[in-house]
């Protein structure tokens, strides 16, 4: 079976670390530089917001959808961010088959945004920055298997003509030091939310040490890399 992470049930505050724990453990994730951000250029092509639109939604998969999640969380103009699963059926949806890696699935975050406020370009860049390692194939830091790989479900043409370009663009660029492997994947069988434990999950467990150690560096590098964009909430 494939190495994951979560556990199938709420974690129990008994296992926490103590804060003194937590605060040794955040210490070392920053002297040991875990997590670096890839300074991006911005895209060459984007989607202009049209006249009148309020909200659009995009959905990234990029790993565990906690770090994920948390970093949408944060990016102004960001509505709203969603932990679920995308690129399979609605029928096993469900956190406890989808860990299996049979599925199809991978856990991926819906992202609901107000596109006079950041584009869909600019979502793109932090995906890339500061969200996930587009350049690991079917795995994220410690999680392994195909529901961790990095993807983008595009909605429409746009969509899909502005990632394409942009990944073109890293690639051509040498941004990285191996080739990009997202997968560029029409979202046809929809989104579908995860378990409502796994909603805003470094929110409600920031010193648990898979947070601190993988997504807590996340949100430092998004707040350093995008000022412009960090809200502070």
């Amino acid at each position: 079976m494939p190495a994951h992470h979560h556990s199938n049930v709420h974690p129990p505050s008994i296992l926490l670390p103590s804060s003194a724990l937590a605060a040794i453990l955040i210490s070392f994730a920053l002297v040991t530089g875990c997590a670096q951000a890839a300074a991006l250029p911005p895209p060459a092509n984007d989607i202009a917001p049209s006249a009148g639109a309020q909200n659009a939604t995009a959905v990234f998969a990029g790993g565990c959808f906690w770090g994920v999640e948390a970093v949408f969380d944060h990016v102004k103009g960001v509505k709203e961010a969603v932990s679920g699963f995308a690129g399979g059926s609605k029928l096993t949806a469900h956190y406890e088959i989808v860990s299996s890696g049979v599925t199809g699935h991978a856990e991926s975050v819906k992202v609901t945004y107000d596109p006079s406020q950041v584009t869909y370009g600019k979502l793109l860049q932090v995906f890339f920055s500061v969200a996930h390692d587009p350049t690991e194939l079917n795995r994220q830091g410690p999680d392994e298997g195909t529901q961790y790989r990095s993807a983008i479900f595009y909605a429409n043409d746009d969509q899909k003509r502005v990632a394409a370009a942009y990944i073109q663009q890293l690639n051509d660029a040498k941004a990285f030091r191996h080739k990009i492997v997202t997968q560029l994947t029409p979202l046809n069988n929809g989104f579908y939310p995860a378990e409502g434990y796994h909603q805003h999950y470094l929110e409600h467990n920031p010193n648990e040490p898979y947070i601190v150690f993988n997504d807590m560096p996340k949100l430092r590098n998004l707040k350093k890399e995008f000022p412009e964009l960090w809200t502070g909430k």
